[in-house]
């Protein structure tokens, strides 16, 4: 397995709509297997192909964060919400290609959804709690959204403007 450089927003490849994935290749499982390492690496919970340059609907998760819980990896091949409760739920969220910065979103408290799995098998599970809030948020990188869209535009400029200095320090260092 190799860690992958995550991009920083703002980048284009973090605004594009990726495409459903066509077929499963053993490519597409190395990469899944690369996201997961970057994932437990940054640490996250959650990464999308695009943040790592690869515009390919694929999603990883784990959103086990308790101390000595079993690791719940999970990579989820074209996933798509199939239904959302009425009931919303607020989360701090961050995301690793806006490193420190967080806020609050409202989405839908719990979701089903289906994807296929590493083997080609279509699964559909329902989520709820940080799960739900995880699978959206990845869900919505694929979209070309980020957790900021959801912001008002002031809030949403203020971290651009950090990221776009952070990016600038990094290229310096």
């Amino acid at each position: 397995m190799t860690k992958r450089p995550i991009l920083i927003h703002p980048d284009p490849r973090l605004k594009k709509v990726c495409a459903p994935v066509p077929d499963l290749s053993d490519e597409l499982r190395t990469l899944a297997d690369d996201m997961l390492e970057t994932m437990y690496d940054a640490p996250g919970i959650g990464l999308a192909a695009p943040q790592v340059g690869v515009i390919s609907r694929l999603i990883v998760l784990d959103c086990q964060k308790e101390e000595g819980a079993t690791p719940r990896p999970m990579a989820m091949f074209n996933p798509e919400v199939v239904a959302a409760s009425e009931e919303l739920g607020s989360y701090e969220e961050g995301c690793l290609s806006i490193p420190d910065q967080y806020a609050e979103v409202t989405r839908p408290s719990e979701v089903s959804v289906r994807w296929i799995d590493r083997d080609g098998h279509e699964h559909q599970q329902d989520f709820g709690g940080l799960w739900a809030t995880c699978v959206q948020h990845e869900i919505d990188h694929l979209n070309g959204k980020l957790f900021i869209d959801y912001l008002k535009p002031l809030r949403r400029q203020m971290i651009t403007r950090k990221m776009q200095k952070l990016k600038r320090e990094r290229a310096r260092a």
